[in-house]
């Protein structure tokens, strides 16, 4: 019976962690979250922000965010027309997650470079 709850209760976290995954988890959705949340609108301006990125997968993900209302796209119509990228409401919800996921890195990294060279004591 405690091995049933065990399970369900795994399986509570294990389904939402999953479906949060399945929108953010790639190389290269955060990294355009994060680039456009810290004001970059053009195409151009994300693309440079986010070193080794194409603009064939820029475009793709892109749509991928659009399509779940992280980011939405606004065309100008002008001459040229333009189009700008701007965060939905919703992307201000990853502002934590984001924030947790930076902190832990620097702190992993700081930790797997203090391993990987220890200080020698005399």
């Amino acid at each position: 019976m405690a091995a049933k709850k065990a399970c369900n209760d795994c399986l509570n976290t294990v389904k939402p962690v999953r479906d949060a995954l399945d929108v953010i988890n790639g190389k290269w959705k955060l990294p355009i979250i994060i680039s456009v949340t810290t004001g970059n609108e053009r195409f151009t301006d994300i693309q440079e922000s986010i070193p080794g990125i194409t603009p064939k997968v820029l475009a793709k993900e892109l749509k991928d965010l659009e399509q779940h209302r992280l980011i939405k796209r606004i065309v100008v119509e002008d001459y040229p027309v333009k189009i700008l990228y701007k965060p939905e409401a919703y992307a201000d919800t990853l502002s934590p997650i984001i924030y947790a996921l930076k902190e832990w890195g620097l702190n992993h990294r700081k930790k797997i470079f203090e391993q990987s060279n220890p200080k020698v004591s005399i």
